[in-house]
């Protein structure tokens, strides 16, 4: 890596000679916010998101129910269009990935099928600090099978697979984690999983579209992700879900739904479900067109760009951020680029949320955790070199202000 210099000249030199800088222009950026740190929170919009999800508008006029099958796009199949880039950006194979619900609603359907504790093996392992919705779901999930003392908690810097014996049933963890950004060895843990009769499952809410995946590779039993932080679907965008094909055809619990069924024979509407073999088989319904079509947007130009490309313009964009905030904050983010992606958590001096409304009037945004934790996040298709050391700037001298 080259030397990363705290200079406002050298890191605009750096945007000049970035082939990604490209992408910042085809994303819209709040009114009077040249800064944004927060896309581990929501991304930003994708300037054809617009064009493609008003094309569906105007097809739902000019159709209406035939839009279903007639047109450039029909919406019977129009999921399919985002099943090959998200399998791209997720390292799976096609039929291992599909778009639909939210993350949480996704998680409970995994677990129907992948949580089948006994009295003996009912244990379910999670982070500490894990994203309060995963714990929500996972509790519920122990409570209904009778279990409500289940859910433990590997405590933060411990290794996971040493909380892992012959009493858990599932490994559930975030990766990276949402608060800390830490992210984990996915490969070595779901080995250690397996070798020790539990299931592996992640919540890849912020490691979809900011770390390079392998999930087809890993081994790992199931993941679900939000789209709508570094994937830049929308506010609530769909979710999506990966099922290794291992389970393919395995005969699996499950809550089922007609978006599920054989595709062949789903409008003659037979009694018996017989679901889609891969992850299509655990749909419920039919697909928002509408959010199917911004994020098809965003994966446009992450198919463009590519993930290998962005995921190395982020590392250095995470270093450079991290040796420019030495001494001013400490930062909680693992400092080794393999265990974190592209944010930074950072204890400041005071209140954080008196620091985040400061940065705000200056045009730049981050994220605060009460009382002192600032999220600071820079995702690489929209921050450059220029930003990183705008706001280092800007956070030395806010944190200098008291």
């Amino acid at each position: 890596m080259t030397e990363l210099r705290d200079d406002a000249a050298w890191a605009r030199a750096q945007d000049a000679a970035d082939p990604l800088a490209r992408f910042r222009d085809e994303f819209v950026f709040p009114e009077g916010i040249e800064l944004y740190f927060a896309g581990h929170s929501l991304g930003l919009m994708p300037r054809r998101a617009r064009d493609h999800v008003l094309a569906e508008l105007d097809a739902w006029g000019r159709r209406a129910v035939f839009g279903h099958h007639e047109g450039e796009r029909p919406w019977l199949p129009y999921h399919e269009l985002v099943t090959a880039p998200v399998a791209r950006l997720a390292g799976a194979r096609p039929h291992e990935v599909v778009v639909m619900n939210s993350l949480t609603v996704n998680l409970h359907l995994m677990s129907v099928s992948f949580y089948r504790p006994t009295r003996r093996r009912h244990r379910i392992v999670v982070e500490q600090g894990a994203f309060p919705s995963d714990r929500y779901a996972l509790l519920s999930q122990a409570r209904f099978h009778g279990f409500p003392d289940a859910v433990v908690e590997v405590p933060r810097g411990e290794d996971a697979a040493r909380s892992l014996d012959d009493s858990v049933a599932l490994l559930l963890l975030g990766s990276p984690n949402f608060v800390t950004g830490e992210a984990f060895d996915i490969a070595r843990l779901t080995a250690a999983a397996h070798e020790r009769g539990c299931v592996a499952g992640f919540d890849l809410a912020h490691g979809i579209g900011n770390v390079e995946l392998a999930l087809h590779d890993s081994g790992a039993d199931f993941a679900v992700w939000c789209n709508y932080k570094y994937l830049n679907a929308g506010p609530g965008g769909l979710g999506g879900v990966f099922v290794h094909e291992r389970h393919a055809g395995a005969d699996l619990p499950r809550f089922a739904g007609w978006w599920g069924h054989d595709k062949e024979s789903r409008f003659s509407m037979p009694d018996d479900f017989r679901p889609i073999g891969g992850a299509e088989g655990w749909q419920l319904s039919n697909p928002p067109i509408l959010q199917l079509a911004a994020l098809r947007a965003s994966l446009e130009l992450f198919d463009a760009a590519g993930m290998h490309a962005l995921r190395e313009k982020s590392v250095r964009l995470t270093a450079y951020l991290e040796q420019l905030l030495r001494g001013v904050a400490e930062v909680l983010t693992p400092a080794d680029p393999q265990r974190r992606g592209a944010m930074l958590t950072l204890r400041v001096p005071g209140d954080a949320a008196r620091l985040l409304a400061a940065l705000r009037a200056r045009g730049a945004v981050c994220d605060a955790r009460p009382p002192d934790v600032l999220r600071v996040s820079a995702p690489p298709l929209y921050t450059r070199f220029a930003d990183v050391q705008r706001l280092a700037t800007l956070l030395r001298e806010e944190l200098r202000r008291g």
